[in-house]
């Protein structure tokens, strides 16, 4: 039970260092601390659930969430992990290799790790100093390094970008 739960510890990490390729290349060999309120794990159905208060750190990385959902594809799928953190909202934090921080949030976050998606849902934000973007949705594709953010009918996307800010290391 243990090593499986370290597998999980693990995916979220990969769910976290992934959100910038840029990220601090020290973090993801790092120790993993996941703090919550409740865990529980079903074995049966291969779901590990954190709830109330999550905080998971690794490095320079600082996730917080009401509830965070790993589930484990079955072993001869060839799929792999998926990650869901919930919140009011869900929010992080990383440093970049250049010590620029990155921050964002949003009501819902999803990562497949095996097609390397990572999806912002819910007034979703990415900040870095005071450049940022806002948008209902925003998808980060980890392999390609592409992404979009997308309005809804009620609200269209929002980008700030403060050049001398982009520019200075």
């Amino acid at each position: 039970m243990k090593s499986a739960t370290n597998k999980y510890l693990l995916i979220t990490a990969l769910m976290m260092t992934s959100v910038s390729a840029l990220a601090l290349k020290n973090d993801t060999n790092q120790p993993i601390d996941i703090v919550s309120d409740n865990q529980s794990l079903d074995m049966e159905n291969s779901v590990v659930t954190f709830t109330n208060n999550v905080v998971i750190k690794q490095g320079s990385i600082l996730i917080k969430a009401n509830k965070v959902i790993i589930t484990r594809p079955p072993e001869k799928s060839n799929k792999k992990e998926t990650v869901e953190a919930f919140g009011n909202p869900v929010t992080f934090h990383q440093l970049l290799d250049d010590g620029k921080p990155v921050d964002g949030k949003a009501s819902k976050v999803h990562y497949d790790l095996g097609a390397e998606f990572l999806t912002l849902t819910g007034n979703a934000e990415l900040k870095q100093l005071d450049s940022k973007i806002n948008s209902e949705k925003i998808t980060y594709d980890v392999k390609k390094q592409q992404l979009k953010a997308n309005g809804s009918n009620k609200s269209r996307v929002k980008t700030v970008l403060i050049p001398t800010q982009l520019n200075k290391k």
